[in-house]
């Protein structure tokens, strides 16, 4: 199995900054890529940021500039640098992780996708 805990959440006024954490433990081979997602009561899930294993990043229009998604490989870590917050950024933030469990897996493409527990963001003055 493959756990993902993230930290880092709380409340920030606008215009503050927050840095989220994810950990990833378990069986894992090789992590394909890591991310983060948000989600607001009534809303869907969106996402916010990804990384590949590679570094490749792809970010939602409304953080671009703002965020600043970033990963320890060798630590199976994600971090999400939240620069210049806003009240509309305000939701459970959750990390996603897309793991190869085994060689086989890996070898074949087949990887599993796992998330965290999420975290809450507040902006607010």
């Amino acid at each position: 199995q493959v756990q993902l805990v993230e930290s880092g959440g709380g409340l920030v006024q606008p215009g503050g900054s927050l840095r989220l954490s994810c950990v990833a433990s378990g069986s894992i081979f090789s992590i394909k890529s890591m991310g983060w997602y948000r989600q607001v009561p009534g809303k869907q899930r969106e996402l916010v940021a990804t990384i590949t294993s590679g570094g490749s990043t792809n970010y939602a229009d409304s953080v671009k500039g703002r965020f600043t998604i970033s990963r320890d490989n060798a630590k199976n870590t994600v971090y999400l640098q939240m620069n210049s917050l806003k009240p509309e950024d305000t939701a459970v933030y959750y990390c996603n992780a897309e793991v190869y469990l085994t060689f086989e897996d890996w070898r074949g493409e087949d990887d599993f996708e796992y998330w965290g527990q999420g975290t809450q963001v507040t902006v607010s003055s």
